[in-house]
């Protein structure tokens, strides 16, 4: 099939293979686009076997996840103008413009400013406000990261942390929660979390209070905003809501994978799902789960597989939301794959890995082996199979960086079918995906 049928309607296609050789067929009248809301989600990092591994351990072989449960799904194509594994910026920025740039890019192309596919000076969620729609970002690290930010900062370099925060908070999106408390406040000033960090004597959050927000720090404040609360912006922790360090780092300091006080993904996404339901003319909300992608650049397993656990909870609010109100478009993927992930279970050659041992601490390529605990620590153990099996096996990383690994787009709602029409997606198509159910645009592939 044509991959550009998915934005230009295969039902033409399906008609001219039917009829006699030589025959021309009436020029089709294609339908209206149905119009309606879209959640994007993005795992970031979180490939086919992270996925694997986490159901191995939250399920079970034999058992299913909430992202398995998406109805519809396509393999993510994501290389860049200049390279062929996925950055989380350059990611970001072509999910937001439809635009494939250079990896190195963060809401421009290098340094040089874009227009979105669609025409627009500006991203897709600066075209949703512009039109009249709610924006909502949501965030498990902090408020710079770019798979949230890049969607309303535009910038030359990704290391301009203050810059792209101020970005962020002047972007006038109805909803937003992360982290990064120290990156609104000027060097000095103590924040709920943490000292200030910026050099330019600007205090974001006097000037977000003064814009109307609700400013909220903790899982306790959120469940207790006013119920009438329509403009929220949440700040919950000094950098990211999780400690991206190695197991062994962790254990030695005495952290947990994740700020105590800090919602989840998935709390933070119910209430801003509670506040962008009230617009008027539908809305856009672009959630994403760090800790998959940061946890597994440091190889930490444990960390991968809690950051993929609760990727998986946003999910499932996600699919019960869409069922809810099946005017909603719930698309999700990752733009790489964080470290590289393999599951090893015992078989041929693989005999040390067993139930209650220590794995080595090396596969015999020099591969590092994670079990519970970190390197060469206990061997992980599924959840039981069907026969109430469980089963050892240990996690294998390739890499400290990002790889082209398996990546899947999988959706559910209004218009996910055309995913699965598609069998492959560009991450441009992602945009295309997007623009089509807030706006019903045919863009050109």
């Amino acid at each position: 099939m044509d991959r550009r049928s998915l934005f230009t309607g295969a039902a033409g296609a399906v008609l001219a293979a039917s009829l006699p050789a030589g025959a021309q067929p009436a020029a089709p009248q294609p339908a209206a686009p149905a119009t309606g809301n879209v959640i994007f989600f993005h795992p970031d990092g979180f490939g086919v076997n992270h996925w694997g591994a986490l159901r191995f351990v939250e399920k079970g072989p034999d058992g299913r996840l909430e992202w398995d449960r998406l109805p519809h799904m396509a393999v993510y194509l994501g290389h860049m103008k200049d390279g062929l594994t996925g950055t989380s910026h350059g990611g970001a920025t072509t999910h937001a413009f439809g635009i494939r740039v250079q990896a190195d890019s963060f809401g421009m192309d290098g340094s040089t400013p874009i227009r979105s596919l669609s025409g627009f000076d500006g991203s897709i969620a600066r075209e949703a406000m512009a039109r009249g729609k709610w924006v909502g970002l949501v965030n498990s690290g902090a408020a710079y990261e770019p798979g949230t930010a890049a969607f309303v900062a535009s910038t030359e370099r990704r290391a301009n942390l203050a810059e792209i925060t101020r970005l962020v908070a002047e972007s006038g999106v109805q909803v937003h929660m992360a982290g990064g408390e120290r990156w609104y406040l000027p060097r000095g000033v103590q924040g709920r979390h943490g000292e200030g960090a910026r050099e330019d004597g600007l205090n974001l959050i006097e000037m977000l209070r003064g814009r109307g927000y609700h400013i909220v720090y903790t899982r306790e404040e959120l469940a207790a905003l006013p119920p009438d609360a329509t403009r929220v912006w949440g700040i919950f922790a000094h950098d990211h809501t999780f400690h991206d360090r190695s197991e062994e780092a962790l254990a030695r300091e005495g952290l947990p994978h994740y700020v105590p006080t800090a919602p989840s993904i998935a709390e933070m996404s119910e209430v801003a799902l509670r506040i962008l339901s009230r617009a008027p003319q539908g809305f856009l909300l672009v959630a994403e789960e760090e800790g998959c992608d940061n946890f597994g650049n440091v190889n930490n397993a444990a960390g991968s597989l809690e950051a993929g656990a609760r990727a998986d909870a946003a999910i499932g609010l996600f699919r019960r939301y869409v069922a809810a109100n099946p005017n909603t478009l719930m698309l999700t993927c990752a733009d790489s794959d964080a470290g590289g992930m393999q599951v090893i279970g015992p078989g041929a050659g693989q005999q040390v890995i067993r139930e209650g041992q220590n794995l080595p601490e090396r596969d015999r390529n020099g591969a590092p082996l994670d079990g519970q605990r970190g390197t060469g620590t206990t061997a992980w153990l599924s959840a039981p199979d069907k026969a109430g099996r469980r089963h050892p096996f240990a996690i294998a990383w390739s890499t400290l960086t990002d790889v082209s690994g398996g990546i899947l787009v999988r959706g559910v709602g209004l218009n996910a079918e055309l995913i699965s029409q598609a069998g492959t997606m560009d991450n441009v198509d992602v945009y295309r995906l997007m623009h089509r159910t807030l706006f019903g645009s045919n863009l050109p592939a």
